[in-house]
């Protein structure tokens, strides 16, 4: 880019765009900024000219950014962060830090780190409040890149460039069921797990789950009679009738008990996955997010 064309980009215009990628529509940028839409356009209009792009193409649903556009999202997180860190230099302290940490997670994770997390920040930073959103995989990623979450804890595959995780535990399965009918403490009998009816969790309402792949590799088969979207209602359903559910170990191991259920070991190989805290690149280098991910959530994992 010519010399001429850096010193005709000001934060005004970067803020403009970096508003126009979370939003997607012209009026909404304009509310986030206190602009009036006429502005906004002339910002767009001149952030065009200077990059040789359209960067947004109007559609039906509101803006779609052109691969330009997208390109350049990680190179403003990181530009917006180095800003931030040049205006605040001051040394965190964190007996004074204040607001809000607000966490995606699904209720798996936040039932077993909500409390640990409550009352590590009760004793070390008690100014601060903690806000979860049942926000998992891609909608977690999309509220980080969004800046509406400060953290997001799960299970993730392909992350993009504009994250950065950091794994807590590897998690393995358990299978948990009334202990009438079934022997303990080894692994489930496979042909009483075969014969037991199932209920899996799932938020999008599949029948079908990582046991299911496992079994049509071995060619086998379970029935499923019904799909939740929360682990601890699976684990309610489990104490009310005689069903079998397969999942997570670490809180099958918390919460089954409390259901008067017995865990098991399953009956054949299910693997491991790791549970990452995931944070925006650019946003992950604030001291409170960092603590928060290098000190507090280790130390918090059942």
């Amino acid at each position: 880019m010519a010399h001429v064309d850096i010193r005709s980009l000001d934060f005004t215009l970067l803020t403009v765009l970096a508003s126009l990628l979370r939003t997607r529509r012209a009026t909404d940028t304009a509310r986030e900024l206190a602009m009036t839409q006429s502005t906004v356009s002339h910002a767009l209009a001149r952030l065009r000219a200077i990059f040789g792009d359209p960067l947004f193409v109007r559609r039906p649903h509101g803006l779609a950014p052109t691969a330009r556009a997208l390109a350049l999202a990680p190179d403003l997180d990181r530009l917006f962060a180095l800003a931030r860190d040049m205006v605040d230099s001051r040394a965190f302290d964190l007996a004074e830090a204040a607001g809000v940490v607000r966490i995606a997670a699904s209720d798996y994770h936040c039932a077993l780190l909500a409390a640990p997390l409550i009352a590590r920040l009760g004793e070390a930073a008690p100014n601060l409040r903690l806000s979860f959103r049942p926000l998992v995989r891609r909608a977690a990623v999309e509220a980080l890149r969004a800046g509406t979450v400060e953290v997001a804890i799960g299970r993730f595959g392909a992350l993009p460039a504009s994250v950065a995780s950091k794994t807590l535990f590897d998690e393995t399965y358990s299978v948990v069921a009334a202990s009438r009918g079934h022997e303990g403490p080894g692994p489930f009998a496979i042909a009483a797990y075969l014969a037991a009816r199932h209920v899996v969790v799932s938020l999008d309402g599949d029948l079908e789950g990582v046991v299911d792949a496992a079994l049509r590799a071995n060619g086998m088969r379970r029935e499923v009679v019904a799909a939740v979207p929360y682990f601890l209602s699976a684990l309610a359903a489990a104490a009310e009738s005689d069903v079998v559910v397969t999942l997570p170990s670490r809180i099958a191991a918390a919460f089954a008990p409390r259901f008067g259920l017995s865990v098991f070991a399953p009956p054949l190989e299910l693997g491991s996955f790791p549970v990452s805290a995931v944070v925006s690149a650019a946003r992950g280098r604030s001291d409170l997010v960092r603590w928060l991910v290098d000190v507090v959530l280790p130390a918090a994992r059942p």
